[in-house]
């Protein structure tokens, strides 16, 4: 009990920056409050995160807010069609005026990455970018880099221009912790844009976190006690997703063609300990796994034909699950 205490009051100390974090880039990002705290779960929980959105909603700007708030080496790179995996990584070069191989590192070596349109590269350059994204480590020639900590790929695609684009690979995308699916803003922040793009533009976020900030921060979300009930929700969530009868969702086994991966259960409780400790908690609520079990789930999941045929889309397959499988 004194354990979980102190816990409680150092999480509590601690999750302070995340709340003027998230203020202070609300301020230049207008109504996408739930994209912004899905990339500070990203950062805490130390996953990658994919943006999904027509162009024009801010993710780019979230993104760079983001690298100015936390005063991080922030790198966009645009992908094309010609992009060739040296323009990530980086090559080797010979310096004839000393007679020697020097290495020249690319954009990846930063603490957060842009990866814009990233669905219109080929998949040898999606190949150059996994290493970084699991292992954390990039290789040029015979030589391996380790990246500096934190590091985080914030990619973002287009949902419905599909000339010129790759699909990516399944192993890639189950990379990603979360998926975010970015939408319009509302009548009131819309007019707010307005407001501020005709006045003196968008503000510029004040730096108010610092690397130190995420990496303690992290140690403290691996911490976040999540009780052994909690853990067998994430389990029993995960396991609907493969086998929907198994929970009578009968009325599912034909829309599911592939289920959520181990890798699914362990996103989502790094996500709900990340999102706990926003909430400046010590410990996993099942309220928790429900706020993050979307955006953890939805690109893990595969329909099948007869969903696509019967326009029945992943997020109505997921709330069904989350509404059936019992809450501890």
């Amino acid at each position: 009990m004194t354990d979980i205490q102190d816990l409680s009051q150092k999480i509590k100390d601690q999750s302070s920056f995340a709340t003027q974090l998230l203020k202070e880039i609300e301020s230049t990002v207008i109504g996408q409050k739930a994209m912004i705290e899905s990339i500070l779960i990203g950062f805490l929980a130390d996953g990658h995160v994919l943006l999904e959105g027509l162009p024009g909603l801010a993710k780019t700007t979230a993104v760079k807010a983001f690298s100015d708030a936390m005063s991080l080496h922030f790198k966009r790179i645009q992908f094309t069609p010609d992009l060739l995996p040296a323009d990530l990584l980086g090559t080797t070069i010979y310096n004839a005026k000393e007679s020697r191989f020097e290495t020249r590192k690319g954009p990846l070596f930063s603490n957060l990455v842009l990866a814009d349109e990233i669905n219109r590269a080929p998949s040898k350059v999606q190949s150059a970018l996994l290493e970084a994204m699991q292992e954390k480590t990039i290789t040029i020639g015979d030589k391996t880099f380790d990246l500096e900590e934190p590091f985080l790929v914030l990619a973002t695609q287009n949902p419905i221009e599909q000339e010129g684009t790759y699909p990516l690979p399944e192993a890639q995308v189950d990379r990603f912790l979360l998926k975010v699916k970015v939408s319009y803003p509302s009548k009131t922040d819309e007019m707010r844009i307005l407001d501020l793009v005709s006045g003196n533009g968008l503000i510029k976020p004040d730096t108010v976190a610092s690397k130190e900030d995420i990496l303690n921060s992290r140690e403290l979300v691996k911490q976040v006690y999540v009780d052994e009930r909690v853990r067998e929700y994430i389990v029993n969530l995960v396991f609907a997703t493969r086998d929907p009868a198994s929970v009578k969702r009968n009325d599912l086994v034909n829309y599911i063609e592939v289920g959520a991966s181990p890798r699914a259960s362990i996103g989502l409780a790094q996500a709900a300990k990340a999102h706990a400790f926003i909430q400046g908690r010590a410990y996993v609520t099942p309220e928790d796994i429900k706020n993050v079990a979307m955006e953890v789930l939805r690109h893990r999941l595969i329909l099948s034909y007869e969903a696509e045929a019967e326009e029945v889309v992943v997020e109505t397959v997921i709330q069904k699950i989350l509404d059936t499988v019992e809450v501890p």
